[in-house]
């Protein structure tokens, strides 16, 4: 079994038994939700310990901005996120641009995003590698690549996109590519040797530089996308319309100058929120289309 396999079939079962054993109240699963409860998740782009570090104080905020009970359900996959809100079995998701406009798609247009972060207006990719050899976007031709999950925005479709505009095609000019899964794991397979180069969300490469995490001396990024919106916090245009504003009006409210808006800011990696509409994201709709991801 290759790292990647390996790294996915962890990251499957820590989500499995997150899934079990996180939420911020006790209330009960999505699919047993009952009145009084907003039921919120994410795309798994992270591992699951970190969703849960960052999702944890947002919730108990949103739990005392519109009076309900958060719980937060996580998902071992983008595409349950989407089947998750688009079937009512989830109220609030945080998705990534592509996420959005699959679920927008799947359900007939009637999900509606609400607030972005204010990077999230200009977001980015970075191409990473550990090799001498990569300088540019064509050196990929006959290497081999990792993307983050096929319906990742920042870790794929977006990468993808940029890499055809420079005429390379991943599938037929790369000597193998691979689906990591989640961003974190691109670098791992990268600095690991497991790929000669990955794509990924500018963010998160951010962060564990940061952290330390990765040693931007020995895996460093050769490419930087152009920029795009992404990430947006989504609710089923159903939600009554007074409980949407409420929520809309939380995250606007959050102030870095307040120590509980600095620490949700902080762990959203964010400035800001601000709103946002579906009409931001018709770039990533065109770019899917164009891309055969997206019938």
């Amino acid at each position: 079994m290759t790292q990647l396999s390996t790294f996915r079939s962890l990251k499957t079962m820590l989500a499995a038994g997150f899934a079990i054993a996180f939420a911020i109240s006790t209330a009960p699963a999505a699919a047993q939700a009952v009145a009084g409860t907003l039921r919120v998740s994410a795309i798994p782009d992270e591992a699951p310990t970190e969703l849960q570090r960052k999702f944890k104080p947002l919730g108990e905020y949103l739990s005392k901005a519109t009076g309900l009970k958060v719980v937060f359900t996580p998902v071992t996959d983008y595409a349950a996120s989407v089947e998750g809100l688009v079937n009512n079995k989830l109220d609030m998701v945080w998705f990534g641009g592509f996420t959005f406009v699959q679920a927008h798609a799947r359900s007939g247009g009637k999900v509606t995003p609400l607030v972005q972060r204010a990077e999230d207006e200009k977001f980015r990719s970075v191409f990473i590698t550990a090799s001498n050899d990569i300088k540019q976007l064509a050196d990929l031709k006959g290497k081999t690549f990792s993307f983050g999950s096929e319906s990742s925005t920042s870790g794929h479709l977006m990468p993808r996109s940029y890499l055809l505009a420079a005429k390379v095609n991943p599938d037929t000019d790369m000597k193998r590519i691979a689906f990591s899964g989640a961003h974190d794991a691109t670098v791992a397979a990268v600095a690991g040797g497991k790929v000669d180069a990955g794509a990924l969300n500018i963010s998160v490469w951010e962060k564990l530089v940061a952290e330390r995490k990765v040693d931007p001396a020995a895996v460093r990024v050769f490419y930087t996308t152009p920029t795009y919106y992404d990430y947006n916090w989504t609710v089923r245009s159903d939600m009554p319309a007074e409980l949407k504003k409420k929520i809309t009006d939380a995250f606007l409210a959050l102030d870095p100058a307040t120590a509980e808006g600095k620490e949700i800011l902080a762990l959203q990696r964010a400035t800001r929120f601000v709103p946002t509409n579906p009409a931001n994201y018709a770039t990533i709709e065109a770019a899917a289309r164009n891309a055969g991801l997206l019938k």
